[in-house]
């Protein structure tokens, strides 16, 4: 009897090892590691295929963004990805700004397979590209219209669905506005669609590299007039908007610096069937300086960019907070 109670005593100890090594192995088994990302996902399958297509729109992004690869970061990113066909698709990326450097990543991901692969990712990782490259926030219009660009055809539809929504029922976004907002509105969807529309329009006018130094400019001194003047020849931002607005009312034709799909993104390729990255044809930015982004605002700014005192690092998040309504325009 003895005996017997001691071995039934154990038992649920063996039994509960047998099931925390079991857990353990299969929460291993969905975790994925590459240079740069460290991969949580539901099955060991989406972790190495998410891992990969991060790395894979990594590279080719920043290269058609700002002209080459960017170097391995100091620490990878997690990522944690919940993934569902039933899911909408969003993200959100933090990262820490101080004295000029960015670190400390952390993404969070959802959506169906198809979405998270050829929209969500692409998205967030080019919000850490810009990141990278400019060393501070970016105008909210600028960054998420940009970071929504390289999205799949069908997200953009999307966007370009709501904007005539916002902007037939007044909730459009005047310039003098938008170009001062540094976080995000209350109402944030139609900051969301029509910084993708203006950001769509400025690089079919001169191209990714002249928006980038334009948004490198205009951050130097905050005086946007003057560099849509310099950049894009408009008298002030007023202008603009008029000349934006009726290439919205035309239909959005083909601009310039657009294929003749209307769009020159990469992330309109459809996700593969495997963890291969799909190739791709595209002809890469004009390269500039890695540096010169962040050289170029800092110089105006004494050197200093960060919010803070020097070391306490500028923790910034591309999260949106809840949406509430605002009054906008449509003329």
């Amino acid at each position: 009897m003895e005996a017997r109670t001691k071995l039934s005593a154990a038992l649920p100890v063996v039994f509960a090892a047998i099931v925390f090594g079991l857990l353990a192995s299969v929460a291993d088994a969905a975790r994925y590691t590459t240079t740069n990302f460290v991969v949580n996902a539901p099955t060991p399958q989406l972790a190495k295929e998410i891992g990969e297509m991060a790395e894979h729109w990594r590279r080719e992004l920043s290269i058609e963004w700002i002209g080459k690869e960017m170097p391995a970061w100091s620490r990878p990113c997690p990522i944690k990805a919940d993934v569902a066909p039933q899911l909408g698709a969003g993200g959100v990326t933090t990262f820490v700004f101080d004295r000029g450097e960015v670190f400390d990543w952390n993404m969070t991901i959802t959506g169906s397979r198809e979405r998270v692969l050829d929209s969500v990712l692409p998205h967030e990782i080019t919000h850490t590209i810009f990141a990278c490259h400019f060393r501070q926030p970016l105008p909210r219009w600028a960054d998420e219209g940009a970071c929504t660009t390289v999205e799949h055809r069908s997200e953009i539809a999307k966007q370009e669905h709501l904007l005539i929504r916002f902007l037939k029922t007044g909730k459009g976004i005047p310039f003098r506005q938008m170009f001062d907002m540094k976080e995000y509105p209350p109402e944030v969807l139609p900051l969301y669609a029509q910084g993708h529309s203006l950001t769509r329009y400025l690089i079919g006018q001169r191209g990714k590299a002249a928006f980038l130094e334009f948004l490198a400019d205009g951050m130097s001194d905050e005086n946007w007039p003057r560099a849509v003047k310099e950049h894009y020849g408009q008298d002030n931002l007023f202008a603009l908007q008029n000349q934006w607005l009726d290439w919205v009312k035309q239909g959005r034709p083909i601009l310039p610096g657009e294929s003749a799909g209307g769009e020159n993104m990469l992330a309109s390729n459809q996700p593969p069937a495997t963890p291969t990255p799909p190739s791709t044809n595209l002809t890469p930015a004009s390269s500039t300086n890695y540096e010169s982004a962040y050289s170029k605002v800092a110089g105006q700014h004494n050197g200093t960019v960060v919010r803070r005192p020097a070391g306490e690092g500028s923790h910034y998040s591309d999260a949106p907070p809840a949406n509430r309504e605002k009054k906008t325009y449509w003329r």
